[in-house]
């Protein structure tokens, strides 16, 4: 099949995040497997305009601000130049609306939609834009085939109005190959718990901040680790001064696959104190080399942490029930080590191979219905 995907960012871009690994992990295999896969995305400066990243040829334009005003007429300029198959649109930013410019079989990835957490992130008015802009979806998507990543996404496009029977969940793999045990990398001496991911305002790093902040109280030797490039970083950095942890709380900012994976096996647990996401790749990343995590108890995180299993979840925003968790742990390794095993075995049933065959299943049924009623 010819495949046109279009996303706003690809995997070599400074503000890729858990979307584009996604995207990346499924149709690089797609394209390994004899597929031909073109991916539009934005640009950013000194980028090369064109790339062969994954086995995907990737096409860039505009940048991160302008890439919504330039996306359509990249995808114009695409479909009018090559017979494609299907158009695949991953909705992780604003959607682009691009079922408006083909007849062509449809499908819409989509992580997770912002809705009114939007508003913790942008000003007013920018936040009202990316609210307004997907209260078209159920209509301008009417034909698409909806592939969610997790049960909550699936249950939000519902509720907006796409049927049910529209949308399939495909859950996202891990490599438990790359992200495994390592007993050479110990657990650290001293309760350390990693935020891993970009710092945005609605990320809710701050929970953390403030949770050890508190936790200090008790166990001063408790620390945070907090990976991550991101516009909030500043904020959080004044945060942590203001709450005299500083010493406590380690900014790393980017940091190496192999850098990541020592963190991940030193952390007692990883923090993801975020009000809503379409998974949670962090989580599962950890749960494969045997950490647990301490997630918010929302959208998405909720299906990739198995409470009081592979980790636990505390209601988004309760700072004082995320404080007795790190506390909980502290006080007692051999209950991070169960937790750690379980983590284990729940990410060794993820596999990206099987995420990226039922991908090209639901594109080719997808392709096929649409055959169907012409």
């Amino acid at each position: 099949m010819r495949i046109l995907v279009v996303n706003w960012n690809d995997r070599e871009n400074p503000q890729a995040g858990g979307a584009e690994i996604h995207l990346h992990e499924l149709f690089g295999r797609i394209a390994t497997w004899g597929h031909d896969v073109r991916l539009i995305a934005s640009g950013w400066p000194g980028c090369s305009p064109t790339a062969m990243v994954d086995g995907m040829e990737v096409t860039r334009v505009g940048g991160r601000h302008s890439f919504a005003l330039r996306a359509r007429g990249a995808v114009r300029r695409a479909l009018r130049e090559t017979p494609f198959d299907v158009v695949v649109e991953d909705i992780n930013k604003v959607p682009l609306f691009l079922p408006t410019l083909t007849r062509l079989p449809f499908v819409a990835i989509v992580p997770h939609l912002f809705g009114t957490t939007a508003f913790a992130e942008a000003s007013a008015p920018m936040a009202t834009v990316v609210w307004g802009a997907e209260l078209p979806i159920p209509w301008v998507y009417k034909n698409a085939g909806f592939h969610a990543i997790s049960e909550s996404t699936r249950d939000d496009l519902v509720r907006r109005g796409v049927p049910a029977e529209q949308v399939v969940v495909i859950h996202p793999g891990v490599d438990s190959q790359a992200y495994r045990p390592d007993p050479a990398t110990p657990r650290a001496a001293r309760p350390t718990f990693l935020y891993l991911g970009r710092l945005k305002r609605y990320k809710g790093v701050e929970l953390a901040i403030r949770a050890v902040t508190a936790a200090r109280t008790t166990r001063p030797d408790i620390t945070l680790d907090i990976c991550g490039r991101g516009d909030d970083r500043p904020r959080l950095e004044r945060l942590a001064v203001d709450h005299r942890v500083s010493d406590a709380v380690r900014f790393l900012g980017y940091v190496s696959e192999d850098e990541k994976r020592r963190l991940l096996h030193r952390a007692w647990a990883v923090v993801f104190p975020s009000p809503k996401e379409g998974w949670g790749i962090t989580n599962v990343e950890a749960a494969a080399c045997g950490t647990p995590a301490l997630a918010s108890d929302s959208p998405g995180l909720r299906e990739s942490v198995q409470n009081g299993v592979t980790g636990y979840l505390v209601p988004h925003g309760d700072v004082p029930a995320l404080t007795d968790r790190m506390l909980a742990l502290a006080a007692d390794p051999s209950v991070v080590e169960r937790l750690g095993h379980a983590a284990r075995r729940f990410a060794e049933g993820l596999s990206w191979d099987s995420a990226a065959r039922a991908t090209l299943a639901h594109v080719e049924k997808t392709v096929a219905a649409h055959e169907r009623k012409c």
